[in-house]
């Protein structure tokens, strides 16, 4: 399995469509096989074809801050599971997340032009 943060610094960033990078996680058995960086593309992210990007790696997973709308449809129709409200290091998320302690905030950003 593989899932995707928004990253930036070593953290969660906040807003998931002007991330820095996405840091890909793959697992097996609650353990991390691998970490890959993929660049963030430029401009929102519901609209920059990430979704698709995503997939076509095999993310079935994304843990992130705030997401609109319109981003979390997106990836859903590309079979991506979204998990808003996620926060800090992403090495102790990621760690949370295999211990199945993350579950999604059911919180929108609702500031944002992507719907």
């Amino acid at each position: 399995m593989k899932v995707a943060i928004p990253t930036r610094d070593g953290r969660v960033d906040d807003h998931f469509g002007h991330c820095h990078h996405y840091t890909i996680y793959t697992l097996e058995q609650k353990s991390i096989l691998s970490v890959e960086e993929l660049p963030s593309p430029e401009g929102c992210g519901c609209k920059s074809g990430i979704a698709a990007v995503l997939a076509s790696m095999g993310v079935e997973v994304m843990l992130a801050g705030n997401m609109g709308e319109g981003a979390k449809n997106v990836l859903e129709k590309h079979n991506i599971r979204v998990i808003r409200g996620c926060s800090g290091e992403i090495e102790t998320l990621i760690k949370s997340y295999i211990l199945g302690f993350v579950f999604d905030s059911g919180e929108a950003c609702a500031h944002h032009e992507c719907k």
